[in-house]
């Protein structure tokens, strides 16, 4: 019997750090890390997978404060795209590709697509995208019935500028003509991209966000071993990471999958998980992942520890995983166990990169909003 156990292993409760003289102050602190290989994190909070946990609302919240969210995979394709979508449209510098409609839509189309977008605006372009007005929600304040975009549009003293103007300009423009939206244009009226006030003011509001280059939120997803579909949805939605998420990442399936997923699009990065152990990391390593998510059920709600009688201590999964890829760029997750802001601390002091929190961010505003 002893030859079968491994060894002593630790949880987060078997250890305390020990202090040490300091001459750094809190103000000072820089906590910037990575969750993949490309994809940064100004603080190394990641919430986790769930489908009570992460929808848009919370992928939001957490990136403006320079985390990240994982939208969970519990929707259709279809549905965890609107979702990517709903971030990476919630803050811009630029949105180069701006929700357009022609003048002969409805109205009633245009509050579905505002609806459903999150947005209070929407550019109008002919043939060509060229622009012939801009709709808002203050033109549809008084509708009551529908009717052709093009009878309430706003056509006349658009606000425009051409597509070269920064940021500090467009402030500027918008201030001044007393507007919220400015139309970026070419010399022909072309439509090449829109710059929001309600954008601008969240990029001051929240100077640590964690945004992509193109000055959009950072936002990642859920998915399973054979989701080649919803893998396909999610990265035309402009998903950043693409998690293949899963009890026991230590398996064909999920080595097949992450094989699969690089090949398909390998300018996405593809995390792997979860895996306790050095082998998993040096397998999943081979197969092409970004990062590898560590934790056989230590979650609060995870039941693979009693149901299938198999896990590891999350401290020493994470040391595990943590010397597996030393000398690699490979990032470690620590996903799961995590009770007390302590926690955070020694897994991070362990090697982990960053954790992702369940638990404790049940509770909080974001929530209420996931449908």
């Amino acid at each position: 019997m002893e030859t079968r156990i491994l060894g002593e292993a630790l949880t987060f409760d078997d250890v305390l750090l020990v202090p040490a003289r300091s001459d750094v102050i809190p103000s000072e602190a820089d906590v910037r890390t990575r969750f993949s290989r490309r994809v940064p994190l100004n603080v190394p909070i990641v919430s986790a997978a769930m489908d009570t946990v992460t929808e848009s609302e919370m992928a939001i919240s957490l990136a403006r404060l320079g985390g990240l969210g994982i939208i969970h995979k519990n929707l259709t394709p279809e549905d965890q795209a609107l979702q990517v979508t709903r971030v990476k449209r919630s803050v811009n510098g630029v949105i180069a590709d701006p929700v357009t409609l022609a003048p002969g839509a409805s109205t009633g189309e245009a509050r579905d697509l505002m609806e459903v977008h999150g947005i209070s605006g929407i550019p109008i372009v002919e043939a060509g995208d060229q622009v012939v007005g801009i709709l808002t929600n203050r033109d549809l304040r008084f509708v009551e019935q529908d009717q052709k975009v093009h009878e309430v549009m706003t056509s006349e003293d658009l606000v425009t500028a051409s597509p070269e103007t920064d940021l500090h300009e467009a402030r500027q423009i918008l201030r001044q003509a007393k507007v919220e939206k400015l139309l970026l244009v070419d010399g022909d009226r072309i439509l090449k991209g829109l710059i929001t006030i309600r954008d601008l003011d969240n990029l001051d509001r929240y100077p640590a966000a964690n945004l992509d280059l193109k000055g959009r939120l950072v936002a990642g997803a859920a998915v399973g071993v054979f989701d080649d579909e919803r893998v396909d949805a999610i990265v035309e939605a402009h998903v950043d990471v693409v998690v293949v998420d899963t009890a026991h990442g230590h398996s064909e399936n999920v080595i097949r999958a992450v094989e699969r997923y690089k090949s398909a699009h390998p300018n996405v990065d593809v995390v792997a998980g979860n895996v306790a152990t050095a082998e998993a990391a040096r397998d999943l390593l081979a197969a092409g992942a970004d990062a590898l998510k560590v934790g056989i059920g230590p979650g609060s709600i995870c039941t693979t520890r009693v149901v299938a009688g198999a896990g590891m201590p999350q401290l020493t999964a994470v040391a595990n995983v943590v010397k597996a890829v030393e000398g690699t760029d490979v990032p470690v997750i620590a996903d799961g166990g995590i009770r007390f802001s302590g926690d955070i601390v020694k897994a991070l002091a362990m090697g982990a990169h960053c954790v992702m929190l369940g638990s404790l961010l049940a509770g909080v505003e974001e929530l209420s909003l996931i449908h």
